[in-house]
C-alpha cells in the first residue's frame, strides 16, 4: 500500500513563495504518475498540475501556469510543488496523488489511486 505524506504548507503573504513536498512510501515510486490538487473552502477539489513518472513531462492548470512548478526526485521518492508569486486565491488544502503504473499526465481525480492527507496553504493579502 502506497502512503503519501505532504509537508511544507503554511501561512505566507501575497507575492511570497512556498515549496510543498510529498514523500511516498510503500511502493515503486518510479512507476507512478504524480499530481497535485487543491481544495479551497466551499469549493470542489481542483487539479493543479501533474508530472510523468520520469519527470520529463508536466502539465498545469491555467490558473497556476507560469507561477507553479512540479518536480520529482525519484531517488528520494518525493515530488515537489514550487509555488511562486502566491495570491490569496491560492489559499487551499493541497493534496498530492499518485497513479499506479502511470506513464502519462493525469488531470482527473478519478484517475488517481492514492492520496495524501493534505497540507494547508494560506496566502494573506
Amino acid at each position: 500500500q502506497v502512503q503519501l505524506v505532504e509537508s511544507g504548507g503554511g501561512l505566507v503573504q501575497a507575492g511570497d513563495s512556498l515549496r510543498l513536498s510529498c514523500a511516498a512510501s510503500g511502493g515503486t515510486f518510479t512507476s507512478y504518475g504524480m499530481g497535485w490538487f487543491r481544495q479551497a473552502p466551499g469549493k470542489d477539489r481542483e487539479f493543479v498540475g501533474a508530472i510523468s513518472w520520469t519527470g520529463g513531462s508536466t502539465n498545469y492548470a491555467a490558473s497556476v501556469k507560469g507561477r507553479f512548478t512540479i518536480s520529482r526526485d525519484n531517488a528520494k521518492n518525493t515530488v515537489y510543488l514550487q509555488m511562486n508569486s502566491l495570491k490569496p486565491e491560492d489559499t487551499a488544502v493541497y493534496y498530492c496523488a499518485a497513479v499506479r503504473y502511470g506513464s502519462g499526465l493525469y488531470v482527473h481525480q478519478s484517475e488517481y489511486d492514492y492520496w495524501g492527507q493534505g497540507t494547508q496553504v494560506t496566502v494573506s493579502s
